[in-house]
């Protein structure tokens, strides 16, 4: 039976390190929105509590922003632009060193916050603040390697210059999974390439993401080129996608609210960057090396309490070690310790919120009525908090809702294959492709079967695909553009071609438009 450890006070049995920090992490984050280089109130006046998800009592309060607010905000980054192209490369690269320099030296209680409004262990928040340095400090090195090229006309007479400028201002919408880093991932890269931001993050879980927009203003970043409004309107920044001094949208989070966001964006053919929802499969073959195999599950599947985009989403399992592998996973899930994100030796917290719980309880019991077998019996938990053990089904009808809806959450269910093209089909069955892991000892079927899965990014033998130096993102209905690698700085910069005629040399051969050469 999976342990779930509860306490008193909002949950809080937290280490004396952590408890320490507690207090400092709140005071990272301001409670007012950044715009144009000012902490304000916003013109409503008003506020809203961010909840904690071990307790489900507030954590602290912050400004509500309003849909003028926002407009406000994008009004700031685009007079900001002057400022941002004067910095040079090395400028920018500055910028960004400093602010994950100061991030890393606060990495404890920025953990700490994020762990207080997400849920997620310390630990995992611990890597979660290091991912964000990583992001920062590899796109400060991108900054300075922004290059262009100089060529020939075909037939001579002009020279191609090929230049890459930035694209202007940037709105930045990202998710309350991963609050800091994937922030990071979409403002770091903006700046590199010389945009302004405006930052609007998930009203579940905004401090993080106050404190990284109040870190980047301290860290030279040209007043009112970063910009933070946090809203409980769902709608508080779509009137930015239609007005044109929005130049970028970069958005993470789920595929339907992304459809409704490129819907707007396509009014103006805005340019965007879409990180959508994904149904990773997870392959494993008669071959594989059953403990990392076992142990790899654990980590693609609980992650974050499932709450990825990443996270395995339906187990293949080759038949002949299906029944070891099913009873191998459903006792390392049996024996994770869940609790409050920041009590010591926690494995797993709780769910962001009760309405997302309620969601994974419906997707548990609509595969129990159709048939599934519970191989580890798991779900809602009482008390407070919002918490859901894990769960691990088998023998699931193929029209149940686990295996055609991303879960973002510990409900995992295993299907059996004997050959492989038929573990292929089954990855490939569903609409979204964002990642992919297959586990096996045989090199040439890991990367036969990695180039025919339809998804944006393959973990070979390990749970982990997003680094900050490789790009990341999907296909299909997983979105399209990609975050980090020399990728990642590609989608703030627009191509510019000048070609120069030089009096020095012949014209070169013309085309006249009627179909000859002279």
């Amino acid at each position: 039976m999976v342990s779930i450890q509860t306490s008193d006070e909002r949950g809080y049995r937290a280490d004396t390190s952590a408890l320490r920090y507690r207090t400092e992490a709140l005071a990272l984050a301001p409670r007012s929105l950044l715009i144009a280089g000012e902490w304000v109130e916003g013109e409503s006046g008003r506020a809203f509590a961010i909840d904690d998800p071990s307790s489900g009592g507030p954590v602290q309060l912050i400004a509500d922003a309003t849909p003028s607010d926002a407009m406000n905000a994008l009004q700031s980054a685009h007079e900001a632009m002057g400022d941002m192209r004067r910095l040079t490369p090395r400028d920018r690269a500055c910028v960004l060193r400093t602010a994950a320099g100061a991030i890393e030296r606060a990495s404890e209680p920025f953990a700490a916050l994020i762990a207080m409004e997400t849920g997620k262990p310390l630990a995992e928040a611990k890597c979660e603040v290091a991912a964000a340095v990583e992001y920062l400090e590899w796109f400060a090195e991108e900054a300075v390697r922004i290059d262009g090229r100089m060529s020939p006309a075909a037939y001579g007479g002009v020279r191609h210059l090929i230049a890459r400028k930035a694209i202007g201002p940037t709105l930045v919408v990202s998710p309350w999974n991963f609050p800091l880093a994937v922030a990071a991932r979409g403002v770091a890269p903006a700046l590199a390439a010389g945009c302004s931001v405006v930052l609007r993050p998930s009203n579940l879980a905004p401090l993080s993401a106050s404190a990284f927009a109040r870190v980047l203003s301290e860290s030279g970043v040209p007043s009112g080129a970063i910009n933070f409004v946090a809203s409980t309107d769902d709608h508080c920044t779509d009137p930015l996608l239609t007005d044109p001094r929005l130049r970028k949208l970069t958005f993470t989070g789920s595929t339907t609210v992304g459809r409704d966001l490129l819907r707007l964006a396509a009014t103006r053919m805005l340019r965007v960057t879409a990180e959508l929802g994904g149904q990773a499969p997870f392959i494993v073959f008669a071959d594989a090396d059953l403990d990392l195999a076992v142990e790899g599950a654990v980590i693609a599947k609980t992650r974050n309490g499932g709450q990825a985009c990443t996270a395995a989403n339906t187990f293949l399992v080759e038949r002949d070690i299906a029944e070891e592998f099913t009873r191998r996973l459903a006792d390392r899930l049996a024996a994770l310790q869940i609790g409050p994100g920041l009590d010591s030796g926690v494995d797993m917290g709780p769910m962001i919120s009760e309405r997302h719980r309620e969601r994974l309880d419906g997707i548990l019991s609509n595969a129990i009525a159709l048939g599934a077998t519970v191989a580890l019996n798991g779900g809602s938990q009482s008390g407070p908090g919002y918490y859901f053990s894990p769960c691990l089904l088998t023998d699931v009808p193929a029209q149940a809702r686990v295996l055609n809806e991303e879960i973002f959450g510990p409900i995992a269910a295993v299907q059996t294959f004997t050959r492989e093209k038929d573990a292929v089909i089954l990855a490939n069955s569903t609409n979204q492709g964002l990642a992919g892991y297959v586990y096996t000892s045989n090199l040439g079927r890991a990367m036969r079967v990695a180039e025919s899965l339809e998804v944006g990014m393959v973990g070979i033998n390990q749970p982990r695909v997003s680094f900050a130096e490789t790009p990341f993102g999907g296909v299909k209905q997983s979105g399209y553009g990609r975050s980090g690698g020399t990728e990642g700085l590609d989608e703030y910069l627009d191509v510019q071609t000048v070609a120069v005629r030089s009096p020095a040399e012949s014209p070169g051969r013309q085309w006249d438009g009627n179909g000859d050469w002279r």
